[in-house]
């Protein structure tokens, strides 16, 4: 008979995640860890990061974390370069950072354009160049983007974040033409809704604290959206990242997989 899990087994594997302290970031990095691959996390809440590290250590796992800010360029390649002088190689990268924006366009000044395209657009790109400069020399090795349902759903106040995450899944499809001739694989998922800080600081009032009342309204808004009557978990998100990452998925790239809940299907 086929073995279940020969193929999702990571045993050997190095893998660097972006936005690994919280989140789906946090929760991939305990499902690769736990797969047998050894995670590098970097994020700007370097405490966090190394919070998400020692409990895979405790576990058992093999994990070191790193302050890592996305948007700066030199920032990513310090992280790859960790992976790589840490366990000697690199076979997963995961661009999982990214940051919401909820203006009306009208609202959104140059500075917060910057910023959100610093990290979301820009960040992923850095992550993506970083990664293949270790990659093809290896010839092999898997790539996963974070995009976002909101490539597919336009909805209010989120021109600017849908715009970004518009570019990743562009960016994965020309990149996994670009890589495929090395061995490498490049994937992106489309998360929908899922309750992490994430969603939570996207939604602030004028004083800067999260305004539970529109976050609440958000998640209702997309449980009723979905015919199966529930936002989704990071960790739905972290088993289709492990799948990406692993074996089981060596013969797709260039695409974009979608875990929602089947938003979109029901209006």
């Amino acid at each position: 008979m086929i073995d279940p899990y020969k193929d999702y087994d990571l045993t050997g594997r190095v893998a660097v995640l972006t936005g690994g302290g919280s989140g789906i970031g946090a929760c991939s990095a305990e499902l690769l860890a736990s797969a047998g691959a050894a995670v590098v996390l970097g994020d700007v809440d370097i405490a966090a990061a190394e919070a998400v590290a020692a409990k895979i250590r405790g576990e058992g796992g093999k994990a070191v974390a790193q302050a890592t800010n996305v948007a700066i360029k030199a920032e990513v390649e310090a992280l790859v370069d960790r992976a790589v002088a840490e366990f000697g190689r690199l076979d997963i990268m995961g661009n999982i950072a990214g940051i919401m924006n909820t203006d009306l366009v009208v609202d959104v000044t140059e500075e917060i354009l910057e910023r959100v395209i610093a990290v979301n657009q820009k960040g992923v790109f850095f992550g993506c160049q970083a990664a293949l400069r270790v990659m093809i020399p290896q010839g092999s090795g898997s790539i996963i983007n974070v995009a976002s349902a909101a490539i597919d759903y336009p909805n209010s106040n989120v021109s600017v974040y849908a715009m970004t995450k518009a570019a990743v899944a562009m960016l994965t499809r020309e990149l996994a033409i670009e890589a495929g001739p090395y061995g490498i694989r490049v994937n992106s998922i489309a998360p929908g809704s899922t309750p992490t800080n994430f969603n939570a600081q996207g939604r602030k009032d004028e004083a800067g604290n999260v305004d539970q009342t529109k976050l609440q309204v958000y998640l209702d808004r997309n449980t009723e959206m979905s015919p199966i009557g529930r936002v989704g978990e990071a960790i739905d998100q972290a088993h289709l990242i492990h799948y990406l990452a692993s074996d089981a998925s060596k013969f797709a790239t260039g695409a974009t997989f979608r875990a929602n809940g089947g938003v979109g299907l029901v209006w």
